[in-house]
């Protein structure tokens, strides 16, 4: 399986740390803040797979589009982008390899940071 660099959540990342939609909690915090299963399906079916992948900055291209499967690397609740999710993204990214999503986690993190 190949898993690449979600383009379009990725610039819709930038956007959301541009307009300020974003927090700098703690490194650890990424369980807590992590939405749920339910959370998840709930946004599925109120806005639709396609608005679900925008927070997902890996795209696994060997599952179904359609599923939750398809999307990796989450960074944020489905309201603001958290610090904590991009640093645990960043590092799972690292190790798997995944150079060019653990790049663009790296840009966001410099963003949130400026």
């Amino acid at each position: 399986m190949a898993t690449k660099l979600n383009k379009r959540a990725f610039e819709y990342a930038k956007n959301l740390i541009s307009n300020g939609k974003c927090v700098q909690d703690e490194k650890d915090k990424w369980s807590e803040h992590q939405p749920s299963a339910e959370k998840e399906n709930k946004f599925i079916e109120e806005h639709g797979i396609s608005e679900y992948g925008k927070w997902y900055l890996g795209i696994e291209d060997e599952e179904d589009e359609n599923s939750k499967g398809h999307y990796k690397f989450p960074y944020g609740n489905f309201d603001i982008v958290h610090r904590c999710g991009l640093l645990a993204a960043e590092s799972r990214a690292g190790q798997y390899k995944h150079i060019d999503i653990e790049n663009a986690i790296a840009h966001l993190h410099g963003m949130l940071d400026k």
